[in-house]
């Protein structure tokens, strides 16, 4: 079995035997420590909550954001022509030795941009196909002010024509920026899939807000063939393009990393084939980054040692914003506490004790390490499951991305994966802190040699042919200390944020050691025995008021607030047995609410607003969904989307005032027959 696992991972068209052998030996030791991290955490228990804290623990032994937005007056007044654009990534990373320059990919006829295997490179340079009557179904506010772009763009013909793929900024007279599609691998459901890359996605120039200095990458997704198509055909369906549009700017609004979808465009002519067929569209999204684990896990397969190193050096220097930005390694007396760790390290300095001296290389895989442990307790304390969470679909930014079969929580089911085709639960939502440390690992490996140099990184001899055979030994052993190491910081951070967030859900001010048991892991108990809907739970619980809570009576009363209007459906469970077992931990959730709050009723106001104010009213579920697409695209309702996105766009919000059917509708109990419904990947 092992064998035929090292031969997914170290392709035999690798150039060097040595590196061959060095990848080899860190894979073992990276899967070794993997389960090594499962035994360490997990300790049965009898009690249901103690085995659901350990279950979470096993799960993550196998850039951040300041929280959720409101929508704020955009006083950009750039226009999508004149606003600030770069291409830094096609500058500085080698480009598809076929097509190196945009006047030859320019000049060869689009058909021949088609898939193939490309090597060596990052990218391609690849135009978007033309869409012929594009309609304009609906553009984000929120995106248009992150950009830093006027209002007024939204109706621009500009942005009609860029946004659709029928405008780009280069001619063959005045160069400017050419369209590109990347090139990365992945593993898919454990399995090395070979090269991937941007099948339909087309990256078009990035953009400076002029304000803020964040510079984005905007691409088209659906927009055509690329190298990368495989034997798909470059497009996306209208039906996927509604959902990742939504997803994107709503994940944003209630504060978790993603990328962003600025636009959404209807292809009226395109008419794609999937189970039947579709619809096209196009969507434009943009991120910080569009880099992911995958982009590694193909240079490793390869033996492209050299271009891992170019890749990683650029991470830190143009995506990070230098190296000096990157995380120094925590204080050994700090260890269980994890706080934010130093930044401004000389790039050159090595830190550590002896064994496990760390190097630059090391401070970059734990950001990217530390970025994504935050946004899986994100996730996880938001009941929000990612579906195909492969390493191509893994940012090195630390972004939620590329969304197929996702889904937010319906009923209570820590077993439930919104993806049908996840049949081992890979996916499913206790899973995802294992499956992104799974993920983080196979970057351990390709990052191995850089991380396990130590001061030898810049050596001539060890830069120009590689590791030594006497050398090995000591290298291998150092970097899987320190990846041993940063798996207990990935453990560390990801707790720390789905504790901070679980907190402020539960409207208490501060953090007591025994909230995760007590609350957190009674009430996840609680809601999955009476099968009670996650997010509304939440939000029904912010407008409990102490005196609701003051006695028995009154708490088992409360209690039937959290109920689907068909009573509790749960397994051996009753109304009267819900009732009893809400307002008992309404009981421990009271004592802790007077310990941080008071005795006083005036505080119910406060904090009621501060609870609503992380507990969205509004959340775009799989079912209302399928009811946004059936509008638009079967009843060619067109308003609904803007309806929806002004939901979206401001979740925490009591009414929004469009259309008051459909907002009590869309937020209120989830039909009992399409809850916790599953999507394919199909798109």
């Amino acid at each position: 079995m092992m064998e035929g696992l090292l031969n997914i991972i170290i392709n035999q068209e690798s150039s060097s035997l040595l590196y061959n052998a060095f990848a080899a030996c860190l894979f073992l030791i990276a899967f070794r420590m993997l389960f090594k991290q499962v035994s360490r955490f997990y300790r049965p228990s009898t009690s249901p909550a103690r085995v659901r804290l350990a279950q979470m623990s096993s799960h993550i032994s196998s850039g951040l954001t300041k929280g959720p937005r409101s929508e704020k007056e955009n006083d950009a007044t750039s226009t999508l022509a004149d606003i600030p654009k770069s291409n830094t990534f096609t500058s500085k990373l080698p480009p598809d030795s076929q097509y190196p320059t945009p006047l030859e990919s320019h000049q060869a006829p689009r058909q021949k941009l088609g898939p193939r295997m490309v090597r060596e490179a990052l990218y391609t340079y690849v135009r978007p196909e033309p869409t012929e009557d594009p309609e304009l179904l609906a553009v984000s506010r929120a995106a248009l002010r992150d950009i830093g772009l006027a209002d007024s763009e939204a109706n621009s013909e500009e942005l009609k024509e860029v946004v659709a793929g029928n405008k780009f900024y280069w001619d063959e007279e005045n160069g400017g920026i050419y369209p590109w599609a990347q090139c990365y691998g992945g593993f898919q459901f454990g399995q090395w899939a070979g090269q991937l890359g941007d099948g339909r996605a087309i990256s078009l120039f990035e953009a400076t807000n002029p304000k803020t200095k964040v510079r984005y990458e905007l691409q088209l997704k659906g927009a055509g063939k690329t190298p990368y198509s495989r034997f798909a055909d470059g497009k996306a369906v209208l039906r996927s393009s509604i959902r990742e549009f939504v997803v994107s700017e709503y994940l944003n609004a209630i504060g978790i990393p993603t990328t962003r979808a600025l636009s959404l465009t209807l292809c009226p002519k395109s008419t794609v084939i999937r189970e039947q067929l579709e619809p096209g569209a196009i969507v434009c999204r943009f991120a910080e980054s569009w880099l992911r684990l995958g982009t590694f896990d193909l240079m490793r397969s390869r033996g492209d040692r050299n271009l891992i190193r170019k890749v990683a050096t650029y991470i830190a220097e143009d995506v990070f914003g230098g190296w000096e930005s990157l995380p120094a390694v925590l204080p050994s007396d700090t260890k269980d506490a994890h706080p934010d760790p130093a930044r401004g390290v000389p790039k050159d300095e090595l830190q550590g004790k002896e064994g496990a001296e760390e190097n630059r290389f090391t401070r970059l895989y734990r950001e990217i390490v530390r970025r994504n442990a935050k946004v899986v307790g994100m996730w996880q304390a938001y009941g929000f499951m990612n579906g195909v969470l492969n390493t191509d679909n893994t940012s090195i930014f630390g972004l939620s991305m590329d969304y197929g079969p996702f889904a937010f929580m319906d009923n209570f089911d820590p077993t439930y994966t919104p993806n049908h085709d996840d049949h081992m639960l890979r996916y499913s939502y206790r899973a995802q802190p294992t499956i992104i440390w799974w993920n983080l690992v196979r970057l351990g490996e390709s990052l191995g040699e850089l991380i396990g140099s130590g001061e030898r990184v810049d050596d001539e001899v060890f830069v120009e042919k590689g590791v030594e055979e006497d050398f090995a030994p000591i290298l291998i052993k150092r970097a899987e200390t320190i990846i041993d190491q940063i798996a207990d910081e990935y453990k560390a951070v990801f707790f720390s944020e789905y504790r901070r967030l679980m907190t402020l859900r539960l409207g208490l001010k501060t953090q007591k050691e025994g909230d995760f048991e007590k609350l957190f892991s009674e009430l996840l108990d609680t809601l999955e025995a009476l099968e009670l809907d996650f997010n509304h739970f939440f939000r029904r619980l912010s407008t409990v008021r102490l005196e609701d809570v003051s006695t028995k009576e009154n708490r088992e009363q409360t209690a039937e607030r959290f109920f689907h209007h068909e009573g509790v459906t749960g397994l051996n469970e009753t109304n009267e047995s819900g009732r009893e077992r809400i307002g008992k931990w309404l009981d421990s959730w009271r004592e802790r609410i007077v310990e941080d709050w008071g005795t006083e009723s005036s505080t119910d106001e406060d904090r009621e607003k501060a609870m609503k104010a992380v507990n969205p009213n509004f959340v775009p579920r799989g079912w209302l969904l399928d009811d946004i697409i059936d509008r638009v695209q079967n009843k060619k309702e067109r308003d609904i989307l803007q309806g929806v996105m002004e939901m979206s766009l401001n979740p925490f919000q009591d009414e929004w005032n469009w259309n008051e059917e459909i907002e009590k509708k869309y937020c209120g109990d989830v039909p009992r027959y399409q809850r916790a419904i599953q999507c394919s990947c199909s798109s």
